[in-house]
Parts: C-alpha cells; sequence; structure tokens
C-alpha cells in the first residue's frame, strides 16, 4: 500500500518546558513582524534572521512558502531503528533494540522537531530498521520530493488566519512505525482570534498534518 496526501520518543517533560519556550518566541516574532508592517520599520538579517514580509500569511496566500525547515525522526514498534537526516543520525538504535510502541494519537500529537533551522532540502533521509515481524527493511524518504512546492501545510481555513502574520520554520517529522513510514508537517498559524476565549494560548494551531505514508 502507497499513500501520499497533504491534508493530516514520547514528548518528556524537558522538551515540553523547551517547546511552550519556542511557542513563547514565536509569538513574539509575529508580534513584532505585525508592528514592524505598521510602523514601517526594517528588520535586519542580523536581527531577525531569513523572516521576510514576502513571507507571511494572507487569505489570498494561505498556504507560502518556506525556505528552512526543522526535523526530527522517531521510530515505534521496531527491533533496531536508524534514521539518517542532513549529516546525522536522529536515530540510531542498534539492531535488535525494541522501541515503544506508539499507543494513541494523543501520544504522536505530541511528537514535534528538535533539530531546526536546516536549509530546504537535503538528500533524502535513509532509513534502515526491522519491523516486529524480524523482518529488515531499508528506505529512502525524500521529503524535497514530499514537500516540492516548498509551501506550508496545514488545515486551518484561511478565513480564520492571522493577516500578515510571518511563516515560520515549519516541522517536518519523520515517523517510523512498525512497516509503517509517515512524514508529517507541524507549521505555527497564527489565528485572528482565540478558538477557546478562556486559553489565552488558543490563538494558534501547531498541528500535525500527514503528508506522506508508506507501507513496507
Amino acid at each position: 500500500m502507497y499513500l501520499e496526501c497533504a491534508s493530516s520518543r514520547l514528548n518528556a517533560s524537558p522538551r515540553a518546558s523547551g517547546y511552550l519556550t519556542m511557542r513563547i518566541a514565536a509569538r513574539f516574532f509575529i508580534s513584532l513582524v505585525v508592528f514592524c508592517s505598521v510602523s514601517g520599520c526594517q528588520m535586519t538579517p542580523s536581527g531577525m534572521g531569513r523572516m521576510k514580509s514576502a513571507r507571511s500569511f494572507g487569505q489570498e496566500n494561505p498556504y507560502p512558502a518556506f525556505s528552512d525547515h526543522n526535523f526530527s525522526a522517531y521510530c515505534f514498534s521496531t527491533m533496531g531503528c536508524r534514521v539518517f537526516y542532513h549529516g546525522k543520525y536522529d536515530v540510531d538504535d542498534r539492531e535488535g533494540k525494541e522501541s515503544s510502541a506508539l499507543v494513541d494519537e494523543a501520544q504522536l500529537k505530541k511528537l514535534h522537531a528538535v533539530r531546526v533551522g536546516i536549509r530546504n532540502f537535503p538528500p533524502p533521509a535513509l532509513v534502515t530498521w526491522q519491523s516486529k515481524d524480524g523482518i529488515h527493511h531499508e528506505a529512502e524518504v525524500d521529503l524535497g520530493r514530499i514537500f516540492k512546492d516548498r509551501r506550508i501545510v496545514h488545515n486551518v481555513d484561511k478565513h480564520a488566519i492571522l493577516e500578515g502574520a510571518a511563516v515560520l520554520n515549519p516541522d517536518i517529522i519523520l515517523v517510523v512505525n512498525d512497516r509503517t513510514i509517515s512524514v508529517y508537517m507541524k507549521a505555527f498559524i497564527p489565528l485572528k482570534s482565540r478558538e477557546d476565549p478562556a486559553n489565552k494560548y488558543s490563538d494558534a494551531r501547531d498541528e500535525l498534518v500527514l503528508a506522506y505514508r508508506k507501507l513496507y
């Protein structure tokens, strides 16, 4: 079975706190970009990196382009798993080492990328692993082909997106689960208003969206 679509290690507490810090920093950057667009200030490369006003959300551009991405890989229900991407192993479990099972969808949603600021796109990720049935597998996962249009993938209605908000580097997450490889994007999508008025952190979405899946 082979499926491609552009729709839809557990998150330990240190990672969770780090992720919250990233969310706060993201809101700061977005606020600064909106302020600059109104006041006319300029963002220099030394101050704001590659954030450019041309890469911003809008009703006419609900899926803006991105030029850098963050990445991590995770292995579940495997007996040894290695994922090599952009010069290093994201997962390097020796042969025979059993990984934990992917329990439910809530566990999957907690995954996020750890390596940041990777320029689009290095050569394909090289994945070697042994599934639960003892069969060995090898695969090349070409992220450049999966995201060939270099556009943010999300499920947010374009009318709910904050107009003019900056595009932050999206997370690209590769998941090996027994005999299946899936690739997800998790992008920070600022909203015009809170989805839950009582929750001050509900003014943005950062949900996993499935972009590629293949069964081996």
